[in-house]
Formats: structure tokens, C-alpha cells, sequence
């Protein structure tokens, strides 16, 4: 598993888009027992958050300790820095697996047996995250897919593929279950988006190999320029990306 997030962890606490209702509904439909939870590849505990007012324990592991370190505290979440295919857990512990943004990461043999060791007979497996940033703005989708295909695009990491893919291609060896089309709508100011834009893993490769800022990529510079002195609030999609799964 890859730890790109330490950087900069406080940023991606900020400006990383949070999971609506709708998702969370539909991952806890399936869950009959709710005693104990793990959420895997738990960053700043985004999804962690959601988890615990509905589970006795929800456990919270993560590469990064940094990023671990800007998760809201609640008594019944502990958080662990561990890597995702080996935890401490005990054997058919685990009531439901979450893996939000982060899969794609992971070593899938190794995490998908420990998941298997882990879970209830009866658990559940839910991998979910969001695909690549809509704007309602002609003009400024353009710009901004156009530093995310053009500008950066062999600065992303190999594994960015499956996301790009809805994850549609990762293994999933599990009972697989039929879940609906959701998507994450907001309105976001102009410094919500720079700040979400800053977050990218291929910004920061970009930084290193060109030994400049990321704030002067010039498409960058460009979305910068277009939002500067502008007030409005825009109109911004993500397509969620979620795969439910039993033992079988």
C-alpha cells in the first residue's frame, strides 16, 4: 500500500469532498449486526465519522499516522496506524468493511484474505470512493480536466486507472450485490476548489520532477486567473464509485 497522503494532511482533511446520506444509507442497508466495523485506508476518518453512530466499535486503521492524527475522536473509534492487509483484528470479528478512496492502493490479494479472515459469516465489504470532478461551468470543466488529462496526466500514479474505471475493474471476489447510481453535488467557493485541486498525488509528483510549485503549472495559473475576484458559488458533481459484497 502507498502512502502519498502524509503531505499535507490537514489540506486533505479540509478540502476532500465528505460522503452525502445517500451513500451511507446504502452502505448500511445491508449490514444486519452492527457491532464492530473497520474502515480501512481510514485517512482523516471521512467516512470513519459516518460510521460511528451506528456501530459499537469502529476501528480505523491507515499507513498514514499523519493523517490519522487530523481524525475527529470518538469513544468508541480506534484508530491504528497499520497497513490494510494485515490488521490486528480478531478472526470473523467484523460486521462490515469499508475502504473509502483507497482500494486502489492496496495489495488486493493480501487485503482481500485478511478481509475474508476478519469478517462475520454474515459481514459485508463495501469499497466505495468518487470519481473525477464535474463543474457545471462549461469553461471551467474544460480547465480543470484539461490540467487533470493534459497537464498532469502522466504524473498520476498506475493505479488511478481503476478510478477512472469506477473501480468497475478492480478484483472484487465476493457475492456481489446490486447498488444504485449516486452521485456528491455541492457548491463550492473558488479557494473550495484550488484547495480540492491542491490535494491531487500528481500535483505533488509534478512539483518534484519540475522542481517548481503546483500553483505554477500554468493550467493551473489558469483556473486561478479565471476564478480570480469571483464570488459565485459553482456547481460541482462527483460520481460515486461503490461495490457492495458478501462472503460466498
Amino acid at each position: 500500500m502507498k502512502d502519498l497522503f502524509s503531505s499535507g494532511s490537514e489540506l486533505y482533511r479540509q478540502a476532500r469532498p465528505q460522503y452525502s446520506q445517500a451513500v451511507l444509507d446504502e452502505v448500511l442497508r445491508h449490514v444486519s449486526q452492527r457491532e464492530c466495523a473497520w474502515d480501512c485506508g481510514a485517512g482523516s476518518g471521512q467516512f470513519t465519522q459516518m460510521l460511528a453512530p451506528f456501530f459499537k466499535h469502529v476501528m480505523a486503521t491507515d499507513l498514514s499516522a499523519a493523517q490519522l492524527a487530523q481524525a475527529p475522536q470518538f469513544s468508541n473509534v480506534t484508530y491504528q496506524a497499520q497497513p490494510a492487509e494485515h490488521s490486528t483484528l480478531g478472526s470473523a470479528s467484523v460486521d462490515l468493511v469499508t475502504v473509502a478512496q483507497a482500494i486502489h492502493w492496496f495489495s488486493f490479494d493480501a487485503f482481500y484474505a485478511e478481509v475474508r479472515r476478519v469478517l462475520k459469516p454474515d459481514g459485508v465489504i463495501v469499497v466505495l470512493g468518487y470519481g473525477l470532478i464535474q463543474l457545471q461551468n462549461t469553461e471551467l470543466n474544460q480547465q480543470v480536466h484539461h490540467l487533470y488529462s493534459d497537464i498532469l496526466g502522466k504524473y498520476w500514479d498506475a493505479e488511478r486507472r481503476y478510478i477512472d474505471e469506477n473501480y468497475q475493474t478492480i478484483p472484487f471476489p465476493f457475492k456481489e450485490l446490486q447498488t444504485p447510481e449516486i452521485s456528491l453535488e455541492y457548491q463550492w467557493s473558488g479557494q473550495q476548489l484550488l484547495d480540492y485541486l491542491n490535494t491531487w498525488s500528481a500535483l505533488k509528483h509534478y512539483q518534484k520532477a519540475q522542481e517548481q510549485n503546483p500553483q505554477m503549472v500554468d493550467a493551473l495559473a489558469e483556473i486561478q486567473h479565471f476564478l480570480h475576484n469571483r464570488t459565485e458559488l459553482w456547481h460541482v458533481t462527483f460520481p460515486v464509485l461503490l461495490r457492495t459484497g458478501v462472503l460466498d
